[in-house]
């Protein structure tokens, strides 16, 4: 199981009357753990009165390349716990119990052309993804950014900036409901029909994506240029068991670290074969093959068995940063709270949750 560490917030930024920026410093020794790809996220341990802690998966703003502090973005959202934690009580100098980045909501290629599509607090990766592509890239990027009103704006200035800095490569369409009115699809379909050669991603509250990425879809957007962010609320506790709770809480205040858990137990499936299954996956440009993938055992626990540092979070099948593509044979998953008919359709797969049900089994994380 990947390590967890005890972040210190090294800086506090007001991005809007219900937005902070929080950055953290990477402790000595563990700057690998924590190299990531623009918009990925991570999962903080929020203590908790009732569990112990609360896991929640908050998107980073930040570049990975600019030299800058890991930082993350968070708006208070109504009756939410977390949220409103982070904002309330964090501050220069406090500390967070920290997984390392993860999530696969990232381009292939920072040279591509981007349509950006962001919500509300869903501009937090389309930040972290625009900020990296425009010191690092080629491609031009469109940003359609839509918000309840002007003052609900994350980033402003920065995107203003920006846009004045690169006219040639970014342009910022803001969309305020206040002014305009909630987009229709037909709006969004229009407006996307100008980029269907381009990349597509969307981040922002369920109904906002289910409506972008329809429009998308009706635009023929083939599926590996359209990209939809999808993490909830953790239900699991992806830190370690029951007696790392509470030693969680206690970091959160004392900034002590412990050790991380095992993974659970291989889980019987009837339906499964009954000898072990050949398996081969893609990652990172390299090609793991092995004989003994046990069945009842998760794709994700044999791999780091075998010493693969497989991408994950949650471990509870409620995010994606799991998320695998079948090439050949099928595996059943234990528990879905985040992919739907069409992502199941293309062949991906949850690679915390999926047992193997053929006898050879390919995927790749690509």
């Amino acid at each position: 199981m990947t390590d967890s560490y005890v972040l210190e917030v090294v800086k506090v930024v007001d991005e809007t009357a219900d937005a902070r920026s929080i950055s953290f410093r990477v402790p000595e020794g563990a700057e690998s753990a924590f190299e990531y790809k623009p918009g990925q996220f991570l999962t903080l341990a929020v203590p908790s009165d009732r569990d112990g802690l609360a896991a929640r998966c908050y998107s980073l703003s930040s570049s990975p390349h600019d030299g800058g502090p890991l930082t993350v973005t968070v708006k208070r959202t109504v009756d939410g716990y977390a949220s409103n934690w982070v904002c309330d009580h964090l501050e220069v100098g406090s500390t967070m119990r920290v997984l390392p980045p993860s999530g696969i909501f990232t381009p292939a290629s920072l040279d591509a052309d981007l349509l950006l599509f962001a919500g509300g607090s869903g501009v937090t990766p389309i930040m972290s993804i625009t900020r990296t592509a425009l010191a690092h890239g080629s491609g031009r990027i469109v940003v359609f950014y839509a918000n309840r009103d002007e003052r609900s704006v994350i980033f402003a200035e920065e995107l203003t900036r920006l846009a004045a800095e690169h006219p040639d490569r970014l342009q910022v369409v803001h969309w305020l409901e206040s002014v305009q009115g909630l987009p229709t699809g037909e709006q969004l379909k229009a407006f996307a029909s100008a980029y269907t050669t381009w990349d597509a991603f969307v981040c922002g509250p369920a109904p906002f994506m289910k409506l972008v990425v329809t429009a998308l879809r009706e635009l023929e957007f083939p599926r590996e240029r359209r990209h939809q962010e999808k993490f909830v609320s953790l239900g699991g506790n992806p830190f370690g068991d029951v007696a790392e709770v509470a030693a969680a809480a206690q970091e959160v205040a004392e900034a002590e670290s412990e050790d991380g858990a095992e993974g659970a137990a291989p889980v019987d499936v009837p339906d499964g074969p009954q000898e072990p299954v050949r398996l081969e996956v893609e990652l990172d440009g390299e090609t793991h093959a092995f004989d003994d993938w046990q069945p009842g055992t998760t794709l994700l626990e044999h791999l780091e068995s075998k010493g693969v540092k497989a991408p994950y979070s949650c471990r509870e099948g409620e995010c994606s940063a799991c998320a695998v593509r079948l090439l050949e044979g099928e595996v059943k998953m234990l528990h879905n709270d985040v992919l739907d008919d069409e992502d199941l359709a293309d062949g991906i797969r949850l690679g915390c949750q999926s047992v193997p049900v053929t006898d050879t089994v390919r995927a790749t994380y690509s």
